[in-house]
């Protein structure tokens, strides 16, 4: 019982307070205050109890909040009366062991993302008197791998891959010193009881050389990462990095590159202090930089003047780099399309035709995370793929989920999200939705998933398209479904990252997702709020000759548009202008696109800003076929550069009660300016103009007929720097707040987070 000279609380912090050092935090806060108590790591959250003078009692409360480790999200802390007797005085402050328990959490439960090794880990690695020295594997409280390894709450090291690796004398002690940077890091582990590298038969320091010495002859090695496999080679060497396009089955997408710290970056890049915030952040993502046009092969990024650069995420990653001096190509290990590799069986069977040796380790890997990409526009760091470092910290709803939930995303990008109460779990990067083997990865990270956060769905949010695996899992099950409308998903993924409750509207250009008429959509501006919105603007629909083919080969949507245009007025281009195009194509091939169109036969219209820019970039001779999503816009983009240019000829229509966009006028102006041998450069940066001109402009439409004034951008075709920067300012020059994802990808990544906020709230309002 608490008297006037002695008070005692019972604590309970939620939110990501496992794995990141809270307990430890605790203990060093406790003891500091002179408090006695305990702290133990519950299912899911941290609790404890503290006694001592009232005036500590209420320091300790607030710093529980403000002052919590770097890795830390306290999203609340409850303070309740000590249950029985109160800790002793003067029996000081204790970690306990855990206890899992049978009970239910409070709430659900967060999982912390691995974190890049922290700098002391760094300073140790590369100390030859340190007994660490050299040791792949180093970590401590403020480091190393969370997600990966973890295999349930309360986050333990029985309760991780770890298990596997009893620790020595030395590592117990450092475990349970509260003086100690490794006071309780589930991971801790050293060269004496930790995991070991193997190269086939070799181990330890052997393996690494074994491995290095392939590198530096040309070779391919296949690396087991936190996450899964990675594979890696010398990024200076043409023949090895085009070794491994072809193994890969890779043919143009660039691969990301490893350097060993910021100079070396430099040397490769041009990098803004946002984008060296971005570097060299806990999560260690890829940064997409201007590339300074040396220092690698260029077959590792052709035909693209940017880069994607990481620094070494763990031990293991910089002891490679530092060994072999030079910049590597670090890139998942799979085989296009396939899942990155995490089973040390499945590894040596799926990538044995593409690795010239496996640099393994005996620690198991328990969830798949790829590595996260991101871009810096302006100040501001934006995900293009939210995965290791990243994935699964929860993101906010602002509309509270009134029962457990999951969204199953769309195919391409893949992501599902978890959700109740006022958050949603974000799963990793899973790649395209495309086959039996993806849908597989898709359903074990659920199972996990689900488990480990504690949440239990109780319905389904589902794109409307009945062809998408994850529409077709959503309906095979018994949850009741939420259908959510593609472009509605993306924007409502914007509104929920700002907090946005009030109605608003939002601009989504994508490549294609199926509108609620049935018809394909993707350049559309929809005046919505979470629940709920209505058509306001679109781009003239276009046959998609061939359906899917005409994705992978745009100059089948470049002979749509010449022949097959929503007819709104506009004449079609003249043939003289269209003739340098149609020369380089086999008349054959030509013949029967134009069939196709004509007669309607396999060539679905479609309204999509993203295969306008596939057709512009084929018209100017930049790209006719890829072999990736968005290799056709991505060209284009980086034609023009950040050269200024007026705007092509646009023409905005009234067409069965909505604003429309006719390309025609700017097909037609776009050829003859050609045909007048205007640069193509400045063909591409006049495209982009337009775009941005013609977007104001019917964003403005539906703003003057009583829409709000706060715009939300999304969608894959705002990856294009230069689109986001001239949408955005034309928009604030109007006066309108515009609102762009951050943390949430802006292309189909985000989408099951933004079907998480739409069922949301309109389960809400039932």
């Amino acid at each position: 019982m608490s008297t006037p000279e002695r008070s005692a609380l019972h604590f309970e912090a939620f939110g990501t307070v496992q794995g990141v050092g809270y307990r430890p935090f605790v203990h060093r806060l406790a003891t500091a205050l002179g408090l006695d108590g305990w702290a133990v790591n519950a299912d899911g959250h941290v609790e404890g109890e503290i006694a001592g003078p009232p005036y500590a009692v209420d320091e300790f409360t607030v710093r529980l909040r403000s002052g919590a480790p770097a890795l830390a999200r306290v999203r609340h802390v409850r303070l309740s009366a000590v249950r029985g007797q109160p800790p002793r005085a003067g029996s000081g402050f204790t970690v306990r062991r855990s206890d899992p328990g049978p009970a239910a959490p409070p709430g659900p439960r967060e999982i912390p993302p691995d974190a890049a090794i922290c700098g002391a880990c760094l300073r140790e690695l590369l100390d030859p008197e340190d007994r660490r020295f050299r040791y792949p594997f180093i970590n401590c409280t403020d480091c190393g791998p969370r997600a990966t390894v973890i295999e349930d709450l309360p986050y333990d090291r029985v309760r991780t891959t770890m298990r596997r690796f009893p620790l020595c004398a030395d590592c117990a002690a450092e475990y349970a010193d509260p003086a100690d940077r490794r006071f309780h890091a589930e991971p801790l582990a050293c060269p004496a009881c930790g995991p070991r590298l193997s190269w086939g038969a070799l181990s330890g320091e052997s393996a690494l050389r074994a491995a290095v010495k392939a590198v530096e002859g040309g070779g391919i090695v296949a690396v087991k990462g936190l996450g899964g496999y990675q594979l890696v080679c010398d990024a200076t060497d043409e023949s090895a990095v085009r070794a491994l396009r072809e193994r890969k089955n890779r043919p143009a997408k660039p691969f990301a590159v490893m350097v060993q710290d910021l100079a070396a970056a430099r040397e490769l890049a041009r990098v803004s202090p946002a984008e060296r915030a971005a570097l060299e952040s806990s999560a260690r993502p890829v940064v997409l930089l201007a590339a300074r046009g040396t220092g690698t092969a260029r077959a590792v990024r052709p035909g693209t003047r940017r880069i994607g650069l990481l620094l070494p995420t763990t031990g293991l990653h910089h002891l490679l780099v530092r060994e072999l001096a030079r910049p590597l190509v670090v890139t998942s290990g799979n085989l296009a399309d396939e899942p990155i590799a995490t089973d040390d069986v499945r590894a040596r069977r799926t990538l044995a035709a593409v690795a010239d040796g496996f640099l393994a380790h005996d620690r198991p890997i328990r969830a798949r995370y790829d590595d996260s990409v991101v871009q810096v526009t302006g100040a501001t760091s934006r995900t293009v793929r939210r995965a290791r470092g990243l994935a699964p910290a929860p993101l906010p709803l602002t509309v509270a989920a009134p029962v457990p939930l999951v969204a199953v995303g769309a195919q391409l990008k893949h992501t599902f999200a978890l959700a109740d109460g006022h958050h949603a779990h974000l799963s990793a990067h899973g790649g395209d939705l495309a086959d039996a083997t993806a849908l597989d990865a898709f359903t074990d990270a659920y199972a996990d998933l689900t488990r480990l956060t504690g949440i239990t769905p109780r319905a389904v949010a589902h794109d409307l398209h009945p062809g998408y695996l994850s529409t077709q899992w959503a309906r095979a099950g018994q949850l009741p479904r939420v259908p959510v409308q593609h472009h509605h998903a993306h924007l409502a993924a914007c509104a929920a990252e700002h907090g946005l409750a009030t109605p608003f509207v939002g601009v989504a250009y994508d490549g294609l997702g199926l509108g609620d008429d049935g018809t394909l959509w993707g350049g559309e501006i929809l005046v919505a709020d979470l629940a709920g919105y209505r058509r306001a603007a679109r781009f003239a629909t276009v046959p998609l000759p061939g359906g899917e083919a005409a994705v992978r080969h745009p100059y089948r949507m470049a002979l749509g548009y010449l022949h097959g245009t929503e007819l709104l007025g506009s004449p079609r281009p003249y043939p003289w202008l269209t003739k340098p195009f149609t020369d380089r194509l086999d008349p054959a091939e030509a013949a029967v696109v134009r069939a196709m169109v004509a007669r309607g036969v396999n060539a679905p219209r479609a309204s999509s800003a993203g295969r306008l820019f596939d057709a512009v970039a084929s018209l100017l001779g930049l790209v006719d076929s890829v072999s990736h999503e968005g290799e056709a816009a991505a060209a284009l983009e980086d034609s023009a550069g950040d050269e200024s240019a007026l705007p092509l000829a646009h023409r905005v229509v009234r067409a069965d009660g909505l604003w429309v966009y006719d390309p025609a006028p700017t097909l037609i102006d776009l050829l003859d300016r050609r045909h007048r041998g205007e640069p193509v450069s400045a063909l591409a940066a006049a495209f982009h103009t337009t775009v941005a001109v013609v977007t104001c402009e019917l964003v403005g439409r539906a703003v003057e007929h009583g829409a709000p004034r706060t715009v939300c951008l999304a969608g894959g075709c705002f990856l294009n720097r230069r689109l986001l920067a001239e949408v955005e300012c034309r928009l604030r020059a109007r006066g309108l707040r515009v609102l762009v994802p951050g943390a949430v990808p802006v292309g189909d990544g985000g989408i099951s987070y933004g079907q998480a906020a739409v069922a949301a709230a309109r389960l809400a309002k039932e």
